[in-house]
């Protein structure tokens, strides 16, 4: 993506179902989930480099020794700067102490991160927060095993501060007005009533507190809980949670906006954010990795006992679309060819911007992640110009020489590499002017294989804000002398922020925004502005689930093209000779190619939750007024 967004976030959950020694005798290390944590984490770096965290929990251990172990980083590579704080405490420990090498009860006993039970997490700072304090796991600490929570997790809450004033109400007194913060506490607080109400059923039953410690443990419900705890909660999450004692659980949004799979054998069970981390950490086949259901829980007990209930009743599904255009590694089988789909289903519109002429056309990409659409799109062109020869060789079979069907045949799609990242080239002066110049320069361009006859066909995953294309690749493109350039975008238009981790907060940044508001002022409809404002004013303290998204209104006067026309003469500036074209993905294609990930409210405005419609209109509030603040 030319306008890098960032977006929460990557959860990594190990649980090992057999004693340490198993794994030892039959992987060669007692010290295997901390090998496979760091893998499933560095498989899944691209979905955060701000920050990364690691906690173990070692079961059934001796009053008086350490069972949670937690480390956190902000460091410019994170997941390898938590590793090797690991790798180099563990060797410490084995270096002081030579007769644990062969003895794996002491090294659970006595080294920091071996245990059984892991957590691990990336991050991407969306608030622009990247203090250590703001890096998952969060602990939440209790003498009582059962009570010490620790949570991580890929989310955003909408409603944060009713979620606050709630534990207000229970007489609590959060540190913080964080989503994080106060989901932790809610399950925090409904953790500790069901640990309550088990200790005094236990006491009645005449058990001492220690003799109710197991009972606890195996009696505690961790589906009632999340239940009390998710009530009123607005937003897309997928979050993972341990508990002092042995239990985990993941819990997913009802509308599986964030997403979340596991794999279970008889040796481990795994969660990760992306189905390929765990095929390839564990080599398990594409079928056997489950998606955990919308709205359900995986909750695995201390025994090892694995269920998914169901804490939510499921609404539509609205898995988010951009996990399959951007987010998501496309080594996932399903989402690769979902990609290359995207390329092929906006070749007829390619087609119509440069008149069918591909003897003149030259198609690229973005890099990187744009490769995968190209592909899908330059096979379609290569489908298109197959059948343009069939058709004459049928028109003129009588007449041809083999010289004209050899000189037809020879005939190809033109595919170049034009763009070229360069991956350290960072943008670090602060002065406009002088930081526009190092912006142009992010990407550098193949010279010689573009005529000036020639169109330049190039594609993006999206286009977010526009800086990127304007300030560097178009620039850079015109640079070759093309008669055209056709910037295509395998994903619809940006019309509306997001609330639910992907760092799209603001409505003025988004360049589809500008194109509707320029065109209003243009047709001189700028009542509507003045009109949407009011709507959206009268909505402010109403209920959730009464309010509209009055935003919609903005784009109504105008077709899809028209704000294309009006986003290609905004990213056009003056000193660019080519004419420019951008065309944008529809929704329709969107959804034919990724059938199974429907959520689209960045681009329809459709919200999977009522507080996406509070916040979109408070986006709008903000651009009215001038606010330059986040909408949640």
């Amino acid at each position: 993506m030319s306008d890098a967004i960032k977006h929460e976030c990557g959860i990594a959950l190990l649980r090992l179902k057999k004693p340490l020694e198993f794994y030892e005798q039959k992987y060669g290390s007692a010290f295997y989930a901390i090998q496979k944590m760091y893998l499933l984490m560095e498989k899944q770096h691209n979905r955060g480099q701000d920050g990364a965290g690691f906690a173990s929990i070692k079961l059934d251990v001796e009053p008086g020794e350490r069972y949670i172990s937690r480390v956190r980083s902000n460091q410019a590579q994170p997941i390898q700067d938590i590793f090797a704080q690991i790798n180099e405490r563990i060797n410490e420990e084995m270096s002081l102490h030579p007769e644990y090498a062969e003895n794996i009860s002491l090294q659970k006993a006595k080294i920091p991160y071996i245990g059984e039970l892991f957590l691990g997490h990336v991050r991407y700072g969306t608030f622009g927060k990247n203090s250590i304090e703001s890096v998952h796991p969060f602990l939440r600490q209790n003498n009582w095993m059962h009570r010490n929570l620790i949570v991580a997790g890929n989310f955003n809450m909408t409603n944060v501060t009713e979620l606050f004033n709630s534990l207000v109400e229970l007489g609590q007194h959060p540190k913080e007005l964080a989503d994080t913060v106060t989901v932790m506490e809610k399950i925090g607080h409904f953790l500790d009533e069901d640990v309550t109400d088990l200790y005094h059923e236990c006491k009645t039953n005449g058990l001492s507190k220690r003799e109710a410690s197991p009972v606890i443990a195996e009696k505690l419900n961790i589906a009632k809980i999340l239940k009390r705890a998710s009530r009123g909660w607005d937003g897309g999450y997928a979050m993972a949670g341990l508990l002092g004692h042995g239990d985990a659980f993941v819990f997913r949004d009802p509308a599986g906006i964030r997403p979340a799979y596991f794999y279970e054998d008889d040796e481990i069970v795994v969660v990760a954010s992306e189905r390929p981390v765990i095929q390839t950490v564990f080599n398990v086949e594409f079928e056997k990795v489950q998606e955990l259901q919308p709205g359900h829980a995986l909750i695995i007990k201390k025994n090892g006992i694995v269920t998914e209930e169901e804490i939510i009743t499921p609404t539509i599904k609205k898995a988010c679309s951009f996990e399959r255009i951007y987010f998501s590694r496309g080594s996932d089988a399903e989402i690769y060819q979902e990609r290359k789909e995207l390329g092929k289903l906006i070749l007829p519109a390619v087609l119509e911007a440069i008149e069918n002429d591909t003897d003149n056309s030259v198609f690229s990409y973005i890099p990187n992640t744009a490769e995968t659409s190209f592909y899908g799109m330059v096979e379609a062109a290569n489908d298109f110009l197959n059948q343009r020869k069939n058709q004459f060789i049928l028109t003129n079979r009588k007449t041809l020489t083999k010289e004209k069907l050899e000189e037809i045949l020879s005939v190809k799609i033109r595919t170049e590499k034009i763009a070229i990242k360069d991956a350290k080239l960072r943008t670090f002066i602060t002065d406009d002017a002088n930081r526009d110049d190092l912006v142009a320069h992010v990407y550098d361009v193949t010279y010689g294989v573009i005529k000036h006859t020639d169109n330049l066909i190039i594609i993006d995953d999206s286009i977010v804000r526009g800086t990127t294309l304007k300030m560097s690749i178009l620039k850079m493109m015109d640079r070759l002398r093309p008669k055209r350039i056709v910037v295509v975008s395998s994903a619809p238009q940006i019309r509306y922020p997001d609330c639910y981790g992907i760092d799209m907060a603001k409505l003025e940044g988004l360049i589809a925004f500008q194109a509707a508001v320029e065109l209003l002022k243009e047709n001189n409809k700028t009542n509507i502005i003045e009109e949407v404002y009011k709507k959206c004013k009268l909505q402010e303290n109403i209920k959730d689930s009464e309010v509209i998204n009055h935003v919609t209104e903005i784009y109504a006067p105008f077709t899809d093209q028209q704000i294309s026309d009006k986003i290609a003469t905004l990213l056009h500036s003056d000193d660019i000779k080519a004419e420019i074209k951008i065309i944008f993905q529809t929704v329709e294609n969107l959804h034919r190619a990724c059938p199974k990930n429907l959520g689209d409210w960045y681009f329809t405005g459709d919200y999977p939750t009522p507080g996406g419609n509070r916040v979109v209109n408070r986006a709008f509030i903000n651009f009215y007024e001038g606010n330059n603040a986040r909408a949640y």
